[in-house]
C-alpha cells in the first residue's frame, strides 16, 4: 500500500471529522476518532455514540454516583489533552527540584538515578543497579538542560498521546530511554548520563514513522531531527549516543504501532513491544566483551 493509498483511506480518518487523520479507534465500535471525539474509557478510548449508549445503559445507583463525584466514566480527552505527559513533565520536575533541595545537604539524587553502564556488570565491577536504565531519564544538569527537555515532550506529547492512548505512549517512552541507555552502554560505556533525551528522540522517530504511515507530512519533524542529531554530535556536554538509541528505539515501537492498529491485532502488538524490549535488554551482554577485553 503506498503513502497516497493509506492518505486515501476513510479508515484513517476520524468517522464525525473526515478531514482529521487519527492513529486511535473506538474501544467498543473500533471507528477512528480524532482528539476532540474521544473519551478516556477504563481501557482505551471511545467515542461520543457509544458513550452515549453506555450513558444510558446505567442504573439509578450509577447515576445517583456520577451527580455525586461528578463525570463518572471517564475524562474526556479533548485535543492536546495529553494526562500523561504532563505527569511525566511534572514528576521529572519535581526530580530536578528535589536534586537541587538535597544538594544544599550534600546529597545527590542524580548519583543514584543516573546511567552509567558498569553498573550493570557486577561480575566485573561489583556493583547492580539496573533501575539506572530508566531513571536517568529523571534527572537532569541544568536549568536549561531540564528546561528543553521538559518543553520538547510537553510539546510533542500533546500531539501523540491523543493518537496512541495512554498505555502506548507509556510504552514508547520507556523503550526510547531504555533504548537510549543501550545506545550509551555500546558507545559510551565509561561516561555517565542524565536527561530525557533519549526518550524525547524516541517520540520523534515514532512520530515520523506514524505521520509517514497515515500520509502527513512529515519534512517538518525530519528538519527537527537532523538540526538536534547535528547539535548533539557538536557539543561535547550532550550524549547523542543516548539520541542516536531513542531514535531507532522510538522507530521500531512506531512501525509496530502503525502495523498493528486493529483490535484484533493487540496481542500480536504486545508480542512485538516485548521482543523489542528483550531484544535490548539481550544487547547489553556486548558492552562488557568489547570494552573490557
Amino acid at each position: 500500500m503506498t503513502t497516497s493509498d493509506v492518505s486515501r483511506d476513510p479508515a484513517n480518518y476520524c468517522y464525525r471529522h473526515p478531514d482529521r487523520m487519527s492513529f486511535a479507534l473506538c474501544q467498543r465500535c473500533q471507528r477512528t476518532i480524532c482528539p476532540e471525539c474521544q473519551t478516556q474509557a477504563a481501557v482505551g478510548v471511545i467515542c461520543p455514540e457509544c458513550m452515549r449508549e453506555q450513558r444510558n445503559g446505567r442504573s439509578t445507583a450509577q447515576k445517583r454516583a456520577e451527580r455525586r463525584w461528578g463525570r463518572g466514566g471517564g475524562v474526556a480527552v479533548r485535543a492536546g489533552a495529553a494526562p500523561v505527559t504532563n505527569w511525566i513533565v511534572g514528576i521529572t520536575a519535581g526530580f530536578f527540584l528535589l536534586d537541587l533541595l538535597l544538594g544544599l545537604f550534600g546529597v545527590s539524587v542524580a548519583q543514584w538515578l543516573a546511567f552509567a553502564a558498569p553498573t550493570l556488570y557486577p561480575q566485573y565491577f561489583g556493583v547492580f543497579e539496573p533501575w539506572r536504565l530508566l531513571t536517568y531519564m529523571l534527572v537532569h544538569g541544568s536549568f536549561i538542560h531540564v528546561g528543553l527537555n521538559l518543553l520538547s515532550v510537553w510539546m510533542i506529547g500533546r500531539v501523540l498521546e491523543p493518537m496512541l492512548g495512554r498505555w502506548r505512549f507509556i510504552a514508547l517512552y520507556l523503550v526510547a530511554g531504555l533504548g537510549g541507555a543501550v545506545a550509551v552502554a555500546f558507545l559510551a560505556f565509561g561516561s555517565t548520563v542524565v536527561g530525557a533525551s533519549g526518550a524525547l528522540f524516541g517520540m520523534l522517530g515514532a512520530l515520523l514513522v506514524i505521520g509517514r504511515t497515515l500520509g502527513g507530512d512529515v519534512r517538518g519533524i525530519l528538519i527537527i531531527l537532523g538540526i538536534n542529531l547535528v547539535v548533539g554530535f557538536l557539543l561535547r556536554a550532550i550524549s547523542w549516543e543516548a539520541h542516536i538509541g531513542g531514535l531507532i528505539a522510538g522507530l521500531l515501537v512506531g512501525w509496530v504501532f502503525s502495523t498493528t492498529r486493529r483490535a484484533d491485532q493487540s496481542r500480536r502488538q504486545l508480542i512485538l513491544l516485548g521482543v523489542i524490549v528483550v531484544a535490548l535488554l539481550a544487547l547489553l551482554a556486548v558492552p562488557p566483551l568489547i570494552w573490557l577485553r
